[in-house]
């Protein structure tokens, strides 16, 4: 439809603007989008937890300046959540460097990774997050890299390749995985420091809460922070997500100040129990238990029965059931424990109970 200059002049004059749409300081936008970077700490003092790790770091990178060397090649692993990218920027902050942060499954072709090692200036610091997951090819080319800082390249073709050595600037290479096991020995035995973080204790997950919800104006008491601290699975990436939705909460349904019975609300209505459990671990452990009497079962027959990917199942849901003691692993599958029957307030007929031999 076409419209006239007096059916124009009618339109605009019956056209009524929106509300003034709700303004926002520049200032709250940008801590918004980067509030994993604000809640982060930058130094040891600051970071919570992993108390022994940190102490051996400390005297590790004192003791590598004092001799004027380079930070050894350092190996972080444990469970998804717990603090490996922070340390490796701490660490960076520590020796006062750049670090530069990429992921093995990026690193898909050779050039990706020879283009980061000869980027790298003397001192830096390359962290490779789910290093397990590197291929044979990149894998080969960090071998030299480490231990000598070089890289060894060919060029040509058939009859006419010939192979050279590019030095590289002396850098100090962190990796971080869940899975150590799944590094290949060579890769493994080229990091000079080790660490396996552990998963957090209530107390200490109870001071995360109070050290983010401070950084995130969020007020809170003993009690609140406990709570979460208690529902956080020991990880404090968890901890960290729940206090948001516990702020969001108290902001609206309360009083402004997360409380206990505030915490509680906003967590069970995220259908996360006292122990910390979500709908998925707790399907999880219904269908061991109800479907295959307890157990055991295998992990494939789990992912599929449960339409979770194999990989998530085993880093990210099974770690904290096995650590609380809700299943257990043995030679013939997954078995589902008493704690985990009393948990679901079901009873155990022991049909499973000779499957201990086995564990």
């Amino acid at each position: 439809m076409i419209l006239n200059d007096d059916d124009n002049k009618k339109v605009k004059n019956n056209f009524k603007p929106l509300q003034k749409p709700l303004e926002l300081e520049a200032a709250e936008i940008e801590f918004d989008r980067s509030y994993d970077k604000n809640i982060r700490p930058k130094t040891f003092d600051d970071y919570i937890g992993q108390t022994s790790i940190k102490e051996t770091l400390k005297i590790t990178i004192q003791a590598a300046k004092k001799r004027n060397v380079q930070l050894d090649h350092i190996l972080l692993y444990g469970p998804p959540g717990l603090g490996k990218t922070t340390l490796a920027n701490i660490i960076a902050n520590e020796c006062n460097t750049n670090i530069k942060i990429t992921s093995a499954p990026a690193l898909e072709r050779p050039r990706d990774i020879i283009g980061i090692l000869m980027n790298l200036k003397q001192g830096e610091i390359l962290f490779i997050d789910e290093i397990h997951r590197l291929n044979k090819v990149a894998e080969e080319i960090l071998y030299p890299a480490m231990e000598d800082f070089t890289l060894d390249l060919t060029t040509g073709k058939n009859q006419t390749v010939k192979t050279m050595r590019v030095p590289l600037q002396k850098f100090t290479l962190i990796g971080a995985t869940t899975k150590a096991g799944a590094l290949s020995g060579p890769l493994r035995d080229r990091f000079g420091v080790i660490h396996r973080l552990e998963f957090y204790t209530t107390e200490e997950l109870k001071q995360v809460v109070k050290r983010s919800a401070n950084i995130l104006n969020i007020k809170i008491d003993e009690e609140g922070a406990l709570e979460i601290a208690k529902r956080s699975r020991q990880t404090p990436r968890i901890a960290n997500r729940l206090i948001k939705r516990a702020g969001d909460w108290a902001l609206v349904k309360g009083n402004g100040t997360i409380t206990k019975q505030d915490a509680n609300n906003a967590l069970n209505a995220l259908n996360i129990d006292d122990k910390g459990l979500d709908t998925t671990d707790r399907e999880l452990l219904k269908l061991i238990i109800n479907n295959y009497g307890g157990g055991p079962v295998g992990i494939e027959t789990l992912s599929v029965a449960l339409g979770e990917d194999l990989r998530t199942i085993e880093d990210v849901i099974e770690p904290y059931l096995l650590q609380s003691g809700f299943i257990k692993r043995t030679q013939r599958g997954r078995v589902a424990t008493d704690t985990a029957y009393k948990h679901l307030g079901l009873k155990n007929n022991g049909s499973n109970g000779q499957i201990g031999l086995f564990s």
